[in-house]
């Protein structure tokens, strides 16, 4: 008789992640039926494109387009769904919704792989405090009432804590965020810890965030992280009743963060600022990476004047799933993950 064949080593992972990754086919299903039922629009955007977006310390992904005339145009593989998405919006005033695969270059942990999907969502009309009602709504839809993540049990039945990041730093960290922003100085010596050598602000900001406040967040109960200083806004608006800060929240369950949402600036001009800031800064921190740059999305941001006021969010659908399955790796919950 011929001798056995040995399972090739894929198939025996993908044997053994298969309780996870039909799980990541209920929660798919969960997700479509969530936003069907809310009469959404689910959309598809290109994942090659001229602009891949503007996050300063992202690291993108580089391609080409060859044309049958030869021409060849520098395309990249986007970071998120976001300009083209709220295109969708500004053209039609229509809520969308869209599971999309994104890149990011040079990441990779048990949470972080180069390559996963991104549910996104736009919601017209919706202010920051709707949208977080929406998202909690949508995690007891598609997640079992208790979670186990980080050795903590995550009731997602008892309401979601919303929590200012101003208040965060006061009561984790004693410290007086917004009087600080934007002096490291003085924000080391209220911190009560030493500035590191070429340290920034924001450099310091996301130190104390991820040493003294991420470990007491999202840890009996999902976390809305809400109100960021105005210098973190992106691509969310001020708040009207305290300029000093940028309708925004970021979701934290278990020690995962799960999501990332604003009140959407409507702004043209102002958001033109924003990017040429980020890509003055990004030429800053990484100037061998002049070379990469792309043009400024013309597109997006001559429909963000027409963009209707409204909310929107991108959420990890991995790590959703991660939380669904009860793993801590985002490989368990990939059919195919990184070789």
């Amino acid at each position: 008789m011929p001798d056995s064949i040995a399972p090739h080593p894929d198939s025996a992972r993908i044997a053994d992640r298969l309780p996870f990754l039909l799980r990541r086919n209920l929660v798919l299903r969960g997700v479509r039926a969530f936003f069907d039922a809310r009469g959404y629009v689910e959309v598809e955007t290109p994942y090659a494109v001229p602009t891949p977006g503007e996050e300063v310390h992202l690291k993108v992904f580089r391609t080409e387009r060859a044309g049958a005339d030869g021409t060849r145009q520098p395309l990249w593989l986007h970071t998120s769904p976001e300009f083209a998405m709220k295109r969708i919006v500004a053209a039609t005033g229509l809520p969308v919704y869209q599971l999309a695969r994104v890149w990011r270059n040079a990441e990779g942990s048990r949470l972080h792989a180069h390559e996963f999907t991104m549910l996104e969502w736009y919601r017209p009309g919706a202010t920051l405090a709707a949208l977080m009602d929406e998202t909690e709504t949508l995690l007891r839809g598609v997640l079992p009432p208790v979670v186990r993540a980080g050795g903590d049990d995550i009731s997602i039945n008892a309401p979601f804590e919303r929590l200012r990041v101003a208040d965060a730093f006061h009561r984790y960290a004693g410290v007086d965020i917004l009087a600080n922003e934007g002096d490291a100085v003085s924000l080391a010596r209220a911190a009560g810890c030493d500035l590191r050598q070429g340290e920034t602000w924001e450099d310091l900001f996301f130190r104390l965030m991820m040493a003294r406040i991420e470990p007491h967040i999202g840890r009996t109960r999902p976390t809305f992280l809400t109100h960021w200083p105005a210098s973190q806004a992106a691509l969310a608006r001020r708040d009207p009743a305290d300029p000093r800060v940028a309708l925004r929240f970021e979701l934290y369950a278990g020690g995962i963060e799960l999501a990332n949402a604003f009140e959407e600036l409507t702004d043209s001009t102002e958001q033109r600022q924003r990017f040429e800031a980020d890509r003055a800064r990004r030429l800053a921190l990484y100037p061998d990476e002049a070379g990469l740059d792309w043009p400024v999305d013309e597109a997006f941001l001559s429909a963000l004047d027409q963009l209707p006021p409204c909310a929107g969010i991108a959420l990890g659908l991995d790590r959703l799933v991660m939380l669904a399955a009860g793993t801590g790796r985002i490989s368990d919950v990939q059919w195919m993950g990184e070789g």
